[in-house]
């Protein structure tokens, strides 16, 4: 695709049934029945091909956005990344103290 960079192709693809790609093709299924039931037609029966059509063409655009998406938080995490590489003073690992440490004693009172 165009507005995918090329650099993107080494990332592992999204899965088929991802929540984008669904939202999208309920979207365009749901156009279609919205366009039917303004015409007057019933909605659910009639214009299937269009149906059909409209909810692939929105889960097509819901792969690519996610693909797009992947991308954008591989390449943040990856900017990130180098930052804490380059700067470790400002991320100083800090002290683990367990959970008895930080609570106060427990006294019941009776």
């Amino acid at each position: 695709m165009g507005f995918i960079p090329d650099e993107a192709k080494s990332l592992p693809p999204p899965g088929i049934l991802n929540r984008t790609s669904l939202w999208l093709g309920g979207i365009g299924w749901c156009t279609a029945m919205l366009h039917n039931a303004i015409n007057l037609r019933p909605p659910l029966k009639s214009g299937v091909h269009r149906q059909v059509l409209l909810a692939t063409i929105g889960w097509f655009i819901g792969y690519h956005v996610t693909k797009l998406e992947n991308y954008k938080y591989a390449n943040h995490d990856r900017e990130m990344i180098k930052y804490m590489k380059f700067h470790p003073e400002e991320f100083v690992p800090k002290e683990v103290k367990t959970f008895a440490e930080i609570n106060e004693p427990f006294h019941p009172i009776r």
